[in-house]
């Protein structure tokens, strides 16, 4: 969701993203593996991680491929082409596992193909339904997983310059992974389909 509106005005070169993934992500076999180590409790085999999760970053969501890449991080590399019908973007991912009990996060560094006004974009993603800035270093505002629980909304903030490359911009991004990642996401996904009259 946020980038699609920078895309259509500022077309995009290469991302590199890094995800941060609440393990309720994993399903309830997660759940049940967190609690048991939160509560210093036997975890149930087979257990949903190799390594505890609890108060832990576990740097593979899903199974590796024959490139080194895990099939999370493949799919959003191939979803992210299709979704911003760009094949031709160059995309790495990292995909990681926190201790979150609900909220994905992503640090997203863009390239783009030509200079970019980083206050239109600002302006861009305020006026793009779905989306909250915050974004006020001096209030301390910025998204968490925190606040977008139980939220519909995708939250973007610090939003900055990539001083090591000429045409580069980093964001932070988080959203409520049960909701606007699964459940909400596909209410919404429908009801913009029978609005177009796509289906019936």
């Amino acid at each position: 969701m946020v980038l699609h509106p920078i895309h259509q005005k500022y077309p995009i070169h290469r991302l590199v993203i890094s995800t941060y993934q609440s393990f309720t992500g994993t399903g309830m076999k997660a759940v049940k593996q967190y609690e048991s180590e939160k509560n210093r409790q036997p975890v149930v085999e087979p257990r949903a991680y190799h390594h505890p999760i609890f108060e832990n970053c576990i740097p593979q969501c899903d199974s590796f491929l024959d490139n080194g890449y895990t099939k999370e991080e493949m799919k959003l590399v191939h979803e992210t082409r299709k979704i911003l019908s760009s094949p031709s973007i160059n995309i790495t991912s990292t995909a990681v596992r926190v201790p979150v009990f609900g909220g994905h996060s992503e640090s997203i560094n863009i390239e783009f193909k030509g200079q970019f006004d980083i206050e239109n974009i600002k302006i861009l993603l305020k006026n793009s339904p779905g989306i909250i800035v915050l974004d006020d270093l001096d209030e301390f505002s910025y998204p968490t997983p925190l606040q977008a629980w139980n939220k519909n909304e995708v939250f973007v903030g610090r939003i900055r310059r990539d001083e090591s490359l000429e045409n580069g911009l980093n964001l932070w991004i988080t959203a409520d992974n049960l909701r606007k990642g699964a459940a909400t996401n596909a209410v919404q996904i429908a009801l913009g389909l029978i609005e177009k009259k796509l289906v019936f």
